[in-house]
């Protein structure tokens, strides 16, 4: 009898488990403080490590054959109006893969300027430290994308070449905002990957206010998660779901595999030198 229960109780917690689990329709009263819809996953270091291995030498090219090939065509194209702020043709310094840590600034309704009498440097200082901080910074680590949906309508310079150095120091291997970048010509000279819509020149207080760390953002029409893959190169920025992140190097490792041998015989028969492209 006893050996009986147990089995039953086997079979219904077998069965539990194997069911499919919905999220709960939130109540009115939740939906009223407001409510997050979709999940944010978290993934370790270690296993961040091992997807980034597998997207080392791709191009966004590739990656974009990979995402047809796995039923996701025109899906993670970032539009073409998000572009590199500087290339290097020669160790294509300006290339990239990482994976997202994402923030999301929006226009903020506070006062733009400080009170009558108050001190603009410690009005300042507050607005960044209360309203439009870099939170994010604390969950950089080596192999992170920064991903930041900004206020593109404004002249916003949310990065610049302190910033992004300290984001570089953290571990981030590049920077995507579907906004502006202020000290472009300084950012070059760091080499440090950034792709953006255009340039910018003013500073976040009075202008722009932080939203949200590591949620679902929106940039140059595609969606991006914490933790998806993001490449980026001379032809733009693709981002790739983590659920399909590994299927989708396979298939565009052996994309670029046939693309440098059938390049690299077209190099020799013209009698051009290897170059690191095809080796």
């Amino acid at each position: 009898m006893k050996k009986l229960t147990k089995l039953i109780s086997f079979l219904i917690v077998s069965l539990i488990s194997a069911s499919p689990t919905f999220a709960q329709t939130p109540d009115k009263e939740a939906i009223e403080k407001g409510v997050n819809l979709i999940t944010t996953k978290t993934y370790t270091a270690e296993d961040d490590a091992r997807i980034l291995e597998l997207y080392k030498d791709l191009r966004v090219a590739d990656v974009s054959d990979g995402m047809d090939m796995v039923g996701l065509p025109n899906t993670g194209l970032v539009n073409e109006a998000i572009h590199a702020d500087w290339v290097d043709l020669k160790d294509f310094a300006h290339v990239f893969r990482g994976i997202a840590v994402t923030v999301r600034y929006v226009p903020t309704q506070k006062p733009n300027r400080p009170d009558p009498g108050e001190d603009f440097e410690k009005w300042e200082g507050n607005f960044y430290n209360a309203y439009s901080n870099e939170a994010f910074a604390k969950v950089i680590r080596p192999g992170s994308a920064i991903v930041i949906d900004d206020v593109e309508d404004k002249d916003i310079g949310s990065i610049g070449s302190n910033n992004i150095l300290f984001w570089h120091k953290l571990g981030a291997t590049g920077v995507v905002t579907d906004a502006s970048s202020r000290d472009t010509d300084e950012v070059g000279l760091e080499k440090i990957p950034l792709y953006l819509r255009k340039k910018g020149r003013g500073i976040r207080p009075g202008r722009n206010e932080i939203e949200s760390v590591n949620r679902p953002v929106s940039i140059g029409g595609v969606l991006v998660c914490p933790g998806d893959v993001v490449v980026g190169d001379g032809d733009g920025v693709i981002v790739v779901p983590r659920a399909v992140a590994e299927q989708v190097a396979k298939y565009a490792a052996k994309i670029l595999t046939n693309d440098k041998a059938g390049r690299k015989s077209l190099y020799e028969s013209l009698g051009r030198p290897l170059d690191k492209t095809v080796k």
